[in-house]
């Protein structure tokens, strides 16, 4: 019996060898939230919304800036629609924050989320450099009419300061107020960036396999400089190892702020082949310094394609060695720009596997095509 019994680890041991052996993908549920998991239909596309640079509570003294929020929320409405997806992501610049009260911006930011809320699609959100910004007074408050009254909300606890909105609170409001919400505020021993994460796609019927992982990085931007640091860095690296061992699910990243290699990629002039787009009118404004995040996504044939906001001119995506470098489609009325409004749609098919992607307009039109999975 004795002998049994010290043998008994052993043999554990061997079955749970045997059973990666059988089950490769299984370690990648292991250490996942349960809100990190994105429930899919066995079998059909999983289909997601990028809603970029949408600029909500800009100029909020004066007649435009409303306007701007209130077409806003259209575009996405008609988007939302006409799409149907799965989840949304809303990747960054959801807010100009410079130029309003700190207890204003929860206000701005659920008007952003209501007409993903109103559908009932679950999302999820990562950082621009406009989301928690100095507060800048604006020239106009300094002539005759003087300031405008300050709107805060009636549940306000009197603090209706001007000190800029922070990332923290933003993100603890998000998910605190909205069961829809799948973001979270990222490992602390990485602030001040605060929006890094990862979900997992899975099927109903077969949770313990995914389909793919999505990675969300905080680029930065606003109250500390636009980088997405080394430890940023070492953390996807150290993170993917876990969940994703031997690259076997594919992976798509999203952050805000362009990297370098945008520069590198990005094409001359209109959008020849091998890119593919429809608008290249910006140049890349890129993150203040490259700290190896690239090369670690390089390094990983799992890593499909990775996903930016911040330049309303540029909607293209363009191969960089085995992975896809694309922008989003300027989905706001605020911010920069007067092009037409889309964004950017990412439809993962399942049998066969495919990532494929294309630009929704919000006059319903849809170009730019791609096959990311390629």
């Amino acid at each position: 019996m004795a002998v049994l019994w010290s043998a008994a680890p052993s043999a554990i041991l061997f079955l749970t060898v045997l059973l990666l052996k059988l089950h490769p993908i299984w370690p990648a549920a292991v250490g996942l939230d349960p809100r990190a998991s994105l429930p899919a239909k066995p079998g059909s596309p999983f289909k997601i919304a990028l809603f970029a640079d949408l600029h909500f509570g800009e100029n909020a003294w004066s007649d435009w800036g409303p306007s701007h929020d209130v077409s806003s929320v259209n575009v996405m409405s008609t988007l939302l629609d006409d799409e149907k997806p799965d989840f949304v992501v809303y990747l960054g610049d959801v807010l100009t924050a410079n130029n309003f009260a700190v207890e204003n911006a929860s206000l701005y930011w659920d008007q952003a989320l209501s007409p993903t809320k109103s559908r009932g699609i679950p999302f999820a959100s990562v950082f621009g450099n406009h989301d928690d910004a100095p507060f800048e007074w604006p020239l106009e408050w300094f002539s005759a009419p003087g300031i405008p009254p300050v709107r805060c909300p009636a549940e306000s606890s009197g603090d209706c300061s001007f000190r800029g909105t922070h990332r923290l609170q933003l993100m603890k409001n998000e998910i605190g107020q909205n069961a829809l919400s799948h973001s979270f505020e990222g490992p602390q021993d990485l602030w001040p960036s605060i929006s890094n994460y990862v979900l997992q796609i899975s099927p109903t019927d077969n949770p313990q396999s995914p389909i793919a992982f999505l990675y969300f990085l905080d680029s930065g931007g606003g109250s500390y400089r636009g980088v997405i640091s080394n430890a940023q860095s070492e953390w996807f690296k150290t993170r993917s190892l876990e969940i994703n061992p031997d690259s076997r699910v594919p992976e798509l990243i999203f952050w805000h702020i362009p990297s370098k290699a945008y520069e590198k990629v990005a094409p001359g002039g209109g959008v020849p082949q091998p890119c593919v787009g429809s608008i290249n009118d910006d140049k890349v404004a890129s993150q203040e310094a490259e700290t190896g995040i690239m090369d670690i996504l390089a390094s990983r044939p799992s890593v499909k394609a990775v996903f930016v906001g911040h330049n309303h001119g540029n909607d293209w995506c363009c191969p960089d060695n085995k992975l896809w470098l694309c922008y989003a489609r300027h989905t706001g009325y605020g911010g920069y720009g007067t092009r037409e409004k889309g964004a950017r749609i990412i439809e993962i098919n399942q049998q066969p596997f495919s990532i494929k992607s294309w630009i929704r307009m919000e006059n319903h039109e849809i170009h730019s095509e791609v096959d990311l999975s390629s």
